[in-house]
């Protein structure tokens, strides 16, 4: 599975209250669509799909929402395409292919999802890393037995 494209169609972001007292993120992905793709601008061994996407952070309760709506395109091994477009005239997907699918969309939408959490002041939805103060303490302990023992 190759990505060919990713574009945004909506990014919205509503802050309802700044009282983050039980704060719980919940994230939903909903695939709206899943089409071929027949263009000549496309010339590769792989099928071409497209798919639109609806992913939703919801800040409970009531605290916030984001929301992102985008299309995909996606290049796929032809036999993969046949079935994944197949299922998805039951509103199904291939639990592998499912699987990378949301990955993609993770990816993308909640990089930006990150600067907006900024932008509003709201919590982030991941943990970022950050350092402790025992880690530095650790670092100039091993620095000055290092100066020591040069000595």
């Amino acid at each position: 599975m190759k990505l060919a494209g990713f574009n945004f169609n909506k990014l919205s972001v509503e802050k309802f209250s700044d009282n983050f007292l039980n704060l719980k993120i919940n994230t939903n992905i909903d695939i709206l669509e899943i089409g071929e793709v027949k263009s000549e601008i496309f010339k590769l061994k792989e099928q071409m799909i497209a798919i639109s996407f609806k992913n939703t952070l919801n800040y409970e309760p009531k605290i916030a929402k984001i929301e992102f709506t985008g299309t995909l395109i996606l290049g796929v091994d032809s036999k993969i395409a046949r079935e994944i477009l197949k299922e998805w005239k039951e509103k199904k997907i291939p639990t592998e292919f499912r699987v990378s699918l949301f990955n993609v969309i993770l990816r993308k939408c909640h990089v930006k999802a990150l600067e907006l959490e900024e932008d509003l002041n709201l919590p982030l939805h991941i943990q970022m890393p950050s350092l402790q103060k025992n880690a530095f303490e650790k670092t100039e302990n091993n620095s000055e037995n290092s100066e020591n023992s040069e000595e």
